[in-house]
């Protein structure tokens, strides 16, 4: 799973989101790509899930780019732990995004095919996604 090497503090706090995505809002590396419509967190598991489905579409002819990383811990309480007994133990870690934040990009395929490998993608994320593609 991914997960960062070291943080600051072990433990954050939710946060909000306020607005649409103004960083990693465009098509930098590829021709075709995963943009999110609706914020959420995305979990490290979600992540490698779709990258096992970039790498066995892209094998020999395409390459694949993550534009997100799980760099906010989640924290979780165990079961029938009564209220008031402070903050739960990191359980895993999510990538928060924001309406139009390019998740994936990918290279190298035909529209019809890139097509089909992220409407397999989609499917394993929690955040509604649609798919575009570079306008010249």
């Amino acid at each position: 799973m991914l997960a960062p090497k070291r943080q600051k503090y072990r433990k954050q706090f939710r946060g909000m989101w306020r607005r649409l995505a103004t960083k990693g809002n465009d098509l930098n590396f590829a021709e075709y790509g995963l943009k999110t419509i609706t914020k959420g967190w995305i979990k490290d598991r979600e992540i490698e899930s779709v990258r096992v489905i970039l790498a066995r579409a892209t094998r020999k002819v395409g390459k694949f780019w993550i534009r997100i990383f799980p760099d906010k811990p989640f924290t979780k309480k165990p079961p029938e732990v009564t209220m008031g007994a402070g903050k739960g133990d990191v359980a895993y870690f999510v990538a928060s995004v924001a309406p139009g934040r390019i998740l994936f990009e990918i290279d190298g395929l035909q529209e019809a095919e890139a097509r089909s490998v992220f409407k397999n993608c989609s499917a394993k994320l929690s955040v509604r996604t649609k798919f575009i593609t570079r306008s010249l």
